[in-house]
């Protein structure tokens, strides 16, 4: 994080202080043996957020059945943790919407806030977690780091808050300009005023919930994520990214179809206009999300061909690189590390079934003197040609490979010696019987072929044996004279000593 920029925060004389009356509530609220009663009267005292809270708790919001008349009846029925995050919910905001916006949208952050918390409160009582009141007001104070960067810089925060369309991509903005995100600053501030870390935690990560080891202020942070890219659906100009990634995030990780993360999404709608009023944060009657969805289908349907094109591009790419992975750049044919790894796969399953496999090694004769006297690009021509000439000579089973500088290889899986023999002619042949053009000279070229042959009785049992015996005939053919076949086999002593 920025050193600096936490000094200069540090020093700031205008940063927001935690309430007094939050203050004695959460100290009330962490003792052993709290004092229902004291906390009553004191909540009470202030007779503005005692309406405001009995406002709220008799709200659809909460769904009560009875009316509740006294907050000492509120913390009987709702419980000590949910009027308690009402407290530093009103509290804190009435305190935070004092501070002069300077450099960005105050009203847009306010409504993002309050649509990011009803959608975290709506979600969290959706899938049943236990801490849904945390849930509520650390996604509702989030982004309070925000506000602290437009007291401390101003206009230089204007411009990078301004840089953005989309909040999504607000903390890379940020970080590349600042050194820290408005989540970090979040998180100090909420350290200071000493919030639980069940409200610290998702508040400092809500942009990368992964960071975080605790399970549960993971999961708190995960979902005021996924809230505030719902509230980002109603705050935007072009929503679209914004629905097409909430859709995807309630699918991946709570199992909810389009329609139903559609309903969802309505049912934010609806609610966030009930608590925003509570809150005195204006929003449009006339906003919903069916309405919005409605807007949005054209810009959704381009952006859905656009994604389908990028997993389209990514696939294909995806293929070339496997392909890549496997294949010598010059000829074509399977690398070296392919060769080896289908001959391992085949030799094996050869002796499981009892079957032969043949291996074809043949070596360009004085293939160093085309090199020499015409230079390494018609060197690559000749490899190219006999290449292509291998691969057209194997079959759908086959392997056909560069084992090494002028060497290349042919595997053939169930093929025994005779019609191993049989094709390394036909290949030899077909070499031998054109020239090979390389633009400046027409060479003639001839290849020296070894065979050899996994026999299910015979004492070949290893690749390297394997090839070590088509080498030796590699060897066999050069010293007849190249341009040749020749089989190994065993002499018939060692043969019959095996």
């Amino acid at each position: 994080m920025n050193q600096s920029l936490i000094d200069r925060i540090h020093q700031c004389s205008t940063l927001p202080s935690l309430p007094s009356i939050a203050i004695e509530v959460l100290e009330l609220a962490q003792k052993d043996k709290v004092d229902i009663a004291e906390i009553a009267r004191i909540i009470s005292n202030d007779p503005a957020l005692s309406s405001k809270i009995l406002r709220t708790v008799n709200s659809s919001f909460y769904g009560r059945g009875q009316a509740i008349s006294t907050i000492s009846h509120a913390l009987v029925i709702l419980g000590l943790q949910s009027v308690k995050t009402l407290v530093l919910g009103f509290s804190l905001v009435a305190n935070l919407a004092c501070s002069k916006s300077q450099g960005f949208k105050h009203l847009n952050y306010w409504r993002r806030s309050i649509y990011a918390a009803t959608a975290a409160r709506t979600i969290s009582q959706k899938i049943h977690l236990v801490q849904q009141e945390e849930c509520f007001l650390s996604t509702l104070l989030m982004d309070i780091g925000m506000l602290v960067l437009d007291q401390v810089l101003g206009d230089e925060y204007g411009a990078v808050y301004g840089s953005v369309t989309d909040h999504a991509k607000l903390a890379e903005a940020e970080t590349r300009v600042l050194g820290m995100t408005h989540a970090e600053v979040g998180g100090l501030l909420a350290s200071e005023w000493k919030l639980p870390p069940l409200l610290c935690d998702p508040i400092a990560h809500h942009h990368n919930p992964e960071q975080l080891d605790d399970l549960v202020t993971r999961k708190l942070a995960e979902i005021s994520n996924l809230a505030g890219r719902c509230a980002d659906i109603f705050v935007t100009e072009n929503p679209a990214a914004a629905i097409i990634d909430v859709r995807r995030i309630c699918l991946d990780s709570y199992g909810l179809d389009e329609a139903a993360c559609d309903a969802l999404l309505e049912e934010i709608s609806k609610r966030t206009k009930e608590m925003a009023p509570l809150f005195e944060i204006r929003i449009a009657a006339s906003i919903s999300y069916e309405a919005i969805l409605k807007k949005a289908n054209e810009a959704l349907v381009k952006l859905m061909l656009h994604s389908q094109r990028q997993v389209s591009t990514l696939e294909q790419q995806n293929t070339e690189l496997k392909h890549a992975a496997v294949t010598d750049g010059l000829t074509g044919l399977a690398n070296r590390a392919c060769f080896d790894s289908f001959l391992a796969e085949h030799l094996a399953a050869a002796q499981e079934k009892n079957q032969y496999l043949s291996l074809l090694i043949m070596d360009l004769d004085r293939f160093k003197s085309v090199n020499d006297k015409h230079g390494h690009l018609a060197g690559d021509k000749v490899l190219k040609y006999v290449g292509k000439l291998l691969q057209s000579a194997a079959r759908k089973q086959d392997l056909a490979a560069r084992y090494g500088g002028e060497e290349l290889a042919l595997i053939l899986p169930s093929t025994n010696r005779a019609n191993a023999a049989m094709i390394a002619e036909a290949i030899r042949r077909a070499i031998n019987a054109k020239p090979v053009n390389t633009g400046a000279a027409s060479l003639s070229v001839s290849a020296s072929i070894g065979v050899a042959t996994f026999e299910p009785t015979g004492p070949v049992r290893k690749p390297a044996h394997l090839i070590k015996a088509a080498d030796l005939a590699v060897y066999a053919a050069k010293h007849a004279g190249r341009n040749c076949v020749r089989i190994f086999s065993l002499p018939a002593q060692q043969s019959a000593a095996a």
